[in-house]
């Protein structure tokens, strides 16, 4: 079985988020999507709700929901993927992403790191804009999966206010 994990923040998930998901599910067998525990970053949302969002947006896809506590190339190791898979929106995603991946290749040679580009409607979308458009009472109805955007809205508009 192949195995493909893309790894995220997810915070919120978006459609952006989703395209990349649903395309890495067209070429493994299984696609873990996986929510990093990094107690350093302050999330919208914990991992316990980003977790039960993204397995509410992949039912009936070929996907496993799990969270690394860790190094992604140890946890790579672990579930015996082929690949970590990575979007990439433009050029300046790609410098990072790229230093990332040959720090994961050295740290687990078996693993590669594969980017797919984003769809061209979603080159401009980051969870960082849907927050802060959601954040000033903006329309965020294009960039989120329908079934979360009440959900989304719910908790950015209220952390803005508050």
């Amino acid at each position: 079985m192949r195995i493909g994990i893309c790894p995220g923040s997810f915070d919120p998930v978006t459609l952006g988020h989703m395209d990349i998901i649903t395309r890495a599910c067209k070429i493994f067998d299984k696609v873990i999507v996986a929510v990093p525990v990094n107690p350093d970053k302050h999330a919208s949302f914990t991992v316990e709700e980003r977790m039960d969002m993204l397995r509410t947006v992949t039912q009936g896809l070929n996907v496993e929901v799990d969270c690394v506590r860790g190094l992604l190339a140890d946890y790579a190791h672990e579930k015996n993927a082929a690949a970590i898979v990575k979007g990439l929106r433009a050029i300046s995603d790609f410098e990072y992403e790229f230093q990332m991946a040959l720090t994961n290749k050295k740290l687990n040679p078996e693993v590669e790191t594969m980017f797919l580009p984003t769809s061209v409607e979603n080159m401009f979308l980051s969870s960082s804009m849907v927050k802060q458009v959601a954040g000033f009472g903006g329309d965020i109805s294009h960039f989120v999966p329908e079934c979360l955007l009440e959900r989304i809205n719910e908790r950015l508009c209220r952390t803005a206010r508050g």
